[in-house]
């Protein structure tokens, strides 16, 4: 015979044992009182002594329920701490704790949840490389619709990566099984970009010896995903519009509508917007698409991944690379424009000419190290330094950038750096940084 097991929420425990005690405590002690003065006795004596067994028995019962609780938070404090990835807090800070158990747990599952935070964007999004709190949440997001069937528009500049966020929405869909068509509609002529998508007949046009199949067709129970939508004519944009609206469309030269069963992702580096209020893009068009947005940050906003990007290009060529710590400092002292096409182009470039499998600021384009001697004070570093000691001293340099350019006030640097008030005063203290100089500007 199985047995039945009852769970009650600790949210309803611990209230009803307090209550209880001190129901407990109002009726003996009436009982008491009214018994010492039936019997002509003065019953404060026995109220006090009452009084104090159930506080002994009150404290005895909250320490018993805080053990039981505690413990396996605790032991679970304790483990996290002894990882390499969780026991990098500063001293000042542990000596805190000893006398904050709440500031130390908080701090700890602040770690652990980042931790997760970036094995769970590993685990789903390989491809994508970023661990920055802006990516992150990016990541958050891509994860929440990539399993819907909304129509998605990803809004960013050139370079950011729009079709890698695309093609891992849909990896990650119910779709993933079904066709994953690409159509770039700032690189096909206007007049062919009709034909390119909803295919044409036999004799539709001059030329059109034979029936093709456009993009929908391929796209049939899959996702179609149009890059730079915001080239596209605006003609063919309210025949878009219908496909989204009907899931039906006519080919070039035919009579008779086609179904289709399409998932839409679009993507732009313009102000779709702006070009509405100009005339240029379709507002039906544009709310249509507009379902769920997602902005992809640019390269200058998330310096913090600029290190994984560089190591991930680098593993990628055909022959052992290095970078030098200067070197690596001004490439994340550039704003990139190009964002992270740029980045590789670069990278690829300097690998080309790097002298014994190094690269040297001098293997860097003119643009990027012209740029850091201009807005950056330069660091050299030994180049014996390990990968981790390189992001280190890189990380206390973008720190010290950031404190200086507000004066020293954190709420602000925060603000340029992406990350929160916590993190910012435990990086702050791990590096060191004598904020009160950077108040007046003294390095």
């Amino acid at each position: 015979m199985r047995q039945l097991k009852f769970y009650i929420s600790l949210y309803i425990i611990i209230p009803f044992i307090i209550t209880g005690l001190t129901i407990l405590a109002c009726i003996i002690s009436f009982r008491l009182t009214k018994y010492s003065l039936g019997q002509g006795a003065d019953p404060a004596q026995s109220v006090f002594w009452l009084i104090l067994v159930l506080g002994i028995l009150a404290f005895v019962i909250g320490f018993a329920l805080v053990r039981i609780i505690l413990n396996p938070v605790e032991r679970f404090v304790e483990k996290a701490l002894k990882l390499a990835s969780i026991a990098d807090e500063p001293v000042e800070k542990r000596k805190e704790w000893s006398v904050d158990k709440i500031a130390q747990f908080a701090s700890v599952f602040d770690r652990v949840t980042s931790v997760l935070s970036r094995i769970d964007a590993r685990h789903f999004f390989p491809e994508i490389i970023g661990e920055s709190l802006a990516m992150r949440g990016l990541l958050s997001l891509i994860k929440k619709v990539a399993p819907s069937d909304a129509t998605v528009l990803i809004l960013g500049e050139s370079g950011t990566g729009k079709e890698l966020v695309a093609t891992s929405i849909h990896e990650n869909s119910l779709r993933k099984t079904k066709p994953f068509i690409k159509l770039n509609c700032a690189a096909i002529p206007a007049e062919l970009l009709e034909s390119e998508l909803f295919g044409h007949e036999k004799g539709a046009f001059t030329g059109a010896t034979k029936f093709k199949p456009g993009k929908f067709d391929m796209a049939d129970k899959g996702t179609l995903f149009l890059d730079e939508i915001g080239d596209m004519p605006l003609k063919l944009q309210s025949k878009i519009l219908r496909v989204i609206q009907e899931k039906e469309f006519y080919r070039v030269g035919g009579s008779s509508t086609v179904k289709v069963d399409v998932r839409f992702i679009a993507s732009t580096n313009q102000n779709l917007e702006k070009m509405v209020q100009e005339g240029a893009f379709r507002e039906d068009l544009y709310y249509r698409l507009n379902v769920f947005t997602l902005h992809l940050p640019p390269l200058r906003e998330r310096k913090e991944d600029i290190p994984l990007l560089v190591d991930r290009f680098l593993q990628h060529l055909p022959k052992k690379v290095e970078i030098s710590s200067i070197a690596l400092q001004m490439i994340m002292a550039y704003s990139w424009p190009g964002n992270i096409r740029e980045l590789k182009n670069v990278i690829e470039s300097a690998a080309v000419i790097a002298e014994n499998g190094f690269i040297e600021p001098a293997q860097l384009p003119g643009s990027i190290t012209g740029a850091f001697n201009t807005n950056s004070k330069e660091v050299s570093l030994p180049v014996n330094l390990s990968l981790d000691e390189r992001i280190s001293e890189i990380e206390k340099s973008i720190i010290i950038e950031a404190l200086r350019k507000t004066g020293g006030v954190q709420v602000r640097a925060t603000e340029l750096l992406g990350i929160n008030q916590r993190s910012l005063w435990h990086r702050i203290k791990k590096h060191k940084i004598d904020v009160r100089s950077l108040k007046s500007h003294e390095i």
